[in-house]
């Protein structure tokens, strides 16, 4: 080993150019790999007496150095010309377009019969999605062996005590909790999802929509029950739409009705959507039980008033004709783009 074989490879260093970062990589192989130029100097300098060890190894560490930073350079000034090459971005072209979200078709669907509610001077009230038996069944004038009340039926969060806390099965807790803390008169509608323990279907799920509507006066009659729910229907199916109301049974209203409206796709000429009958069912309502008034702390000698409730995705598969309830719940986009009205930015 001499000190002419470092002053070599320190000329060649020098003297080093590359074009290419596949050079670059050759020079640091030759350099600097386990087989290259200045490692094998090194593993010379390892059976060398002290004298020449004194005089060799400074000049071979800064070989060894200046070869790192050499490499290190040419990488450097590689990128730099790569990036000056690089095409450049045009800032005034525009940006790549953005289609903005819509709202769900219930969303819509909420938001418009609210709007519509609104408007009768109807305020929005609204409660916890898990709730207690009293609010859900007992001030709703469920009787303890009704089938509401049985696991098959509704889900229950916890049990085996007086009041068990469950997932609630319609909003109509909204109205009790509206009936014990607002002032009289009380003129509300209660949106919100429920539960109920069925099986999945086209027609059926486990989670849907409500939303219920009550109004406690003086003086409250049929009449203005009949009155509000012809307003509602003529403001979401049109104004030539009828209703015809049909007695049934709810646990919580006295006297109760299901209420269909004249189909707005036939005109009441009967249709596979009507089934032929020109009308659709939208919702049950009935004069408020006067045991619903005394749970509640209302006195029903001196105030009446009226429930209505109806499940939103029943309203939006008649408003857009969607055949399948499950459709509502998969988060296809395929089927919410149908609903897309936002503006293409």
């Amino acid at each position: 080993m001499k000190k002419e074989d470092i002053e070599k490879i320190l000329e060649d260093l020098n003297a080093l150019k590359c074009k290419t970062a596949k050079d670059v990589e050759e020079a640091r192989v030759r350099y600097l790999g386990k087989r290259g130029e200045i490692t094998a100097l090194f593993e010379e300098f390892r059976s060398v007496d002290g004298a020449v060890k004194r005089e060799l190894g400074r000049p071979l560490n800064e070989l060894k150095q200046k070869a790192i930073a050499k490499i290190e350079e040419l990488k450097e000034a590689l990128a730099q010309i790569e990036d000056e090459s690089a095409p450049k971005a045009d800032l005034s072209l525009p940006g790549d377009p953005m289609s903005l979200g819509s709202r769900h078709p219930v969303s819509i669907v909420r938001q418009e019969i609210v709007g519509i509610f609104r408007k009768f001077g109807y305020d929005v009230a609204e409660g916890p999605e898990i709730e207690d038996d009293h609010h859900v069944f007992e001030a709703l004038n469920f009787p303890a062996n009704h089938p509401a009340r049985d696991m098959q039926d509704t889900f229950f969060v916890s049990a085996g005590h007086l009041n068990p806390l469950l997932l609630r099965t319609h909003t109509s807790s909204v109205q009790v909790r509206a009936m014990e803390t607002m002032p009289l008169p009380i003129r509300v509608v209660c949106p919100g999802r429920v539960f109920r323990n069925e099986a999945i279907s086209a027609r059926a799920h486990c989670i849907f929509h409500q939303i219920e509507g009550l109004y406690i006066d003086e003086n409250v009659t049929f009449a203005d029950l009949k009155q509000a729910i012809l307003l509602f229907a003529r403001e979401m199916f049109g104004p030539e739409t009828q209703i015809r109301m049909r007695p049934s049974y709810f646990p919580f209203t006295e006297p109760s009705a299901e209420v269909d409206v004249s189909c707005n796709i036939c005109h009441g000429k009967g249709c596979n959507i009507c089934k032929g009958t020109g009308w659709l069912e939208i919702l049950g309502c009935g004069m408020v039980d006067p045991n619903v008034l005394k749970a509640s702390g209302i006195d029903p000698e001196k105030y009446s008033g009226f429930a209505f409730g109806m499940g939103l995705e029943r309203i939006a598969m008649l408003k857009w004709q969607v055949n399948d309830l499950r459709h509502y719940f998969e988060n296809d986009l395929r089927f919410l783009r149908e609903f897309n009205t936002s503006i293409e930015v």
